[in-house]
């Protein structure tokens, strides 16, 4: 598996990053892992970085993205935090992936079991921990609007109603990422990661 160069980046599409996502999740769920020489790639990549892809996801250990889309050294930004949640930062490290660095697609990719969600569900709060929930509350409250005890499946729907409300952030609150989606520069897409199976599901 060659290692992400300027030339490749140049030459790939949003729908090429995005056959590339997918197939990179088939192999990991079929445990047949690309070819590549990790201590080439460290080696390629020390002089500049050419990733085609950003990928936000949450902190939860099982769900490592380099590793569930079978991606080497240079081939993605990764950017992760509890629950997936957008903010400005985020925002500005996805700006930098696609507009400096010329990523292809920006995946928010949430999770089944996601124990962030479940705390925004069931209304933990504890010090820095309760902001950043607190972000997650508007995907709680399309769900669940009477407030009562949720079920799991409730707070699995949450869990893909937050990824959604994420990637309308990106677009709403980051004019560069949306003008380069409009101008078919990017894809902006959803996904959902299966912590059972290891599938992604783009959405």
């Amino acid at each position: 598996m060659r290692t992400q160069t300027k030339e490749i980046q140049e030459h790939l599409t949003p729908a090429d990053a995005h056959r590339i996502l997918v197939e990179g999740n088939y192999r990991f769920v079929q445990n047949v892992k690309a070819q590549r020489n990790l201590k080439e790639q460290v080696l390629a990549t020390s002089t500049g970085q050419f990733p085609f892809a950003v990928v936000l996801s949450c902190i939860d250990s099982r769900v490592p993205a380099e590793l569930v889309f079978d991606q080497g050294i240079g081939d993605i930004f990764s950017v992760r935090i509890a629950g997936n949640i957008v903010n400005e930062d985020i925002l500005g490290s996805m700006e930098f992936a696609c507009k400096l660095a010329g990523s292809k697609i920006v995946v928010v990719m949430g999770h089944t079991r996601c124990g962030a969600v479940n705390g925004a569900c069931n209304h933990v709060e504890m010090g820095n921990l309760t902001p950043l929930l607190n972000k997650i509350q508007p995907a709680v409250q399309k769900v669940n609007p009477s407030g009562g005890k949720m079920e799991r499946e409730a707070i699995e729907q949450v869990t893909v109603e937050n990824v959604k409300m994420a990637i309308n952030e990106i677009r709403e609150r980051s004019a560069v990422l949306s003008e380069m989606e409009k101008n078919g520069e990017i894809e902006i897409v959803g996904a959902m990661y299966s912590v059972e199976s290891g599938e992604v599901e783009f959405l």
